[in-house]
Order: C-alpha cells, then sequence, then structure tokens
C-alpha cells in the first residue's frame, strides 16, 4: 500500500504533528509545497485552521489532487478555536471525487496565549496512538 504525508504549517505546530505520523508509517512528512509524484493509496493531509478557515495553499494543494492519483485521505489538524479542519477539507476532495476517510486526528492548536503549548506531548502522543490504531500494515 503506497502512502504520502504531505502538510501546511504556519507556525511549525502542524508540522510536528506530521513528523509524528511520519515516525509511525514510515513515509517523510513532507510540505503540501511538495506535489505527489506517484497515486498513493492513502495520503495523510496535515493542516490548521487559519483566520476561521482553512488556508488558501492548502485549498490550492488540494485543487491539484484528483481521485486517480488519490484513493483515499486521512486528515489530521490542529486549531485554537474551531474543532477541525474536516469538515472544508472533506468539502474539497469530495469535489474532487477522492474517498475522505471518517477517522480523523484533531487537538487543540495554540493561538497567541490561547491553549498555549498545544499541540502538546499528551496531543502528540494521542495523535501516535490514533495512526497506530489505523492498523495500516494490516
Amino acid at each position: 500500500m503506497k502512502t504520502a504525508i504531505r502538510y501546511y504549517s504556519k507556525t511549525g505546530h502542524t508540522k510536528k504533528m506530521a513528523d509524528v505520523v511520519s515516525g509511525v508509517i514510515g513515509v517523510e512528512a513532507l510540505p503540501i509545497s511538495v506535489p505527489l509524484d506517484e497515486p498513493v493509496d492513502i495520503l495523510f493531509l496535515g493542516s490548521s485552521v487559519y483566520v476561521a478557515g482553512l488556508d488558501n495553499k492548502v485549498k490550492d494543494f488540494i485543487a491539484t489532487l484528483d481521485s486517480s492519483q488519490v484513493k483515499n485521505v486521512i486528515c489530521f489538524s490542529s486549531a485554537a478555536i474551531l474543532p477541525s479542519t474536516y469538515s472544508q477539507v472533506k468539502d474539497l476532495l469530495v469535489r474532487r471525487g477522492i474517498t475522505v476517510d471518517d477517522r480523523e486526528f484533531h487537538c487543540r492548536g495554540q493561538l497567541a496565549l490561547m491553549h498555549r503549548g498545544h499541540p502538546n506531548d499528551t496531543d502528540l502522543k494521542n495523535l501516535r496512538t490514533f495512526v497506530e490504531s489505523l492498523h495500516l500494515d494490516a
């Protein structure tokens, strides 16, 4: 099964999360500025909420994808206020004919002094547990 990890991170928080996913599945986590170079069965896509929404760079990346290139997407994200980016990402991907897994990981993200230090060690441990629970090697 071919798997890829892409993420968008302005502050480094989503990159920390992508690195955890990478450590579990053994695939290099790359920023969304690096296009997919071959079809994948699973794409882990990391994002965050910026000014109450998904950053345009993530939207632009999603616009480059199609169902012949990506079979399934598993989302992970952080946000200080909104529950996650899942619904926004799913809507865009479904329009492209791409399946989005119902399983997602979301944790609090830091915004100024709000939720300071998040994602923290506990959040990252929970992400590790989430990815391990997916049983991708089965």
